[in-house]
């Protein structure tokens, strides 16, 4: 058990177990894992644990701050250890993969809502999707090499006069 998850956990007002503090270092280890690899590693790290005792866990270090939850649309809930700042995640559409990426700096409407309709704005949650670099590499290399050849053409831009 590492002191400084301890000293997290008690911070945080949490009860100390074996079972959250392998929570702590597994998350914080992984890439954006989802529960059943955060309990894979707990059960490597501490031996039987319950799914559900690892679902009630990630409930209580999320809403203690400690831990982040990230749900992209058709996924499973990911965990990450990455709190306290606002950043945004990169999505493969091909393999899953979840990249942090930080806030834009600078002037971005699309962060500031119009209207707040009197909420008080605290965060903007950000999902950019696309294609990562190894799936664009294995699609590179799957594909014939004349069609790879060819360069692909922009879309045509439609003016709102047609």
């Amino acid at each position: 058990m590492t002191p400084l998850a301890a000293q997290e956990l008690r911070g945080a007002g949490l009860r100390v177990t074996a079972a959250r503090v392998a929570i702590l270092e597994t998350v914080r280890a992984g890439d954006h894992l989802d529960v059943e690899a955060i309990a894979v590693g707990v059960r490597d790290k501490v031996g039987h644990v319950s799914t559900q005792a690892v679902y009630e866990a990630l409930h209580a270090l999320t809403a203690a701050g400690l831990l982040q939850r990230i749900e992209p649309a058709g996924s499973p809930a990911r965990y990450e250890g990455r709190v306290g700042d606002n950043h945004h995640h990169l999505v493969c559409r091909q393999c899953g993969r979840i990249s942090d990426v930080d806030c834009a700096v600078g002037h971005a409407p699309c962060l500031e809502p119009i209207s707040n309709a009197g909420y008080q704005v605290e965060q903007a949650d950000v999902m950019y999707w696309g294609i990562c670099p190894d799936c664009q590499g294995a699609t590179r290399e799957s594909e014939p090499a004349a069609k790879r050849a060819l360069p692909r053409s922009p879309r045509p831009r439609q003016s709102g006069n047609e």
